[in-house]
Formats: structure tokens, sequence, C-alpha cells
């Protein structure tokens, strides 16, 4: 019977890691949730800059292209 003190002390511990590791769990489920939301809003914007910058580069090569007609025309 002098183990059963030992038994539930060591119970206790392994209740309250258990509890820790849980709460660690939770922590980084949310954490990855908020980090996939991010890289999503992340990906939508490069995908919105990528297409405004083919807006100003077919700009920019139509301004030349007149600069260049303009030219010889001159």
């Amino acid at each position: 019977m002098s183990n059963e003190p030992t038994f539930r002390l060591e119970l206790k511990r392994l209740e309250e890691r258990l509890e820790e590791v849980l709460a660690l769990c939770s922590r980084l489920q949310e954490e990855n949730r908020s980090l996939q939301e991010m890289r999503d809003q992340l990906a939508a914007e490069k995908a919105n800059l990528m297409q405004r910058n083919e807006q100003v580069k077919s700009r920019v090569e139509a301004i030349i292209t007149r600069l260049k007609s303009l030219e010889q025309s001159s």
C-alpha cells in the first residue's frame, strides 16, 4: 500500500501533463487556422498584384509603341 500515494502522485502529474498537451494542441490548431487564412489572403493579394502588374505592363508597352510611331512620323 505504500506505493499508492506514489501512484496517485504520478497519475496526477500525468493528468496535468495531458491537460498541458491538450491546451498546446488547441493553441496550435488555432494558430494553424490563422496562418492558413493569412496564406489565403496573401495568395489573393499576390494574384491581384500580378494582374495589376500585367495591366501596367500593357499600358507601358502601348505608350512605347505610340512614342516609337510618333518618332518615326516626325
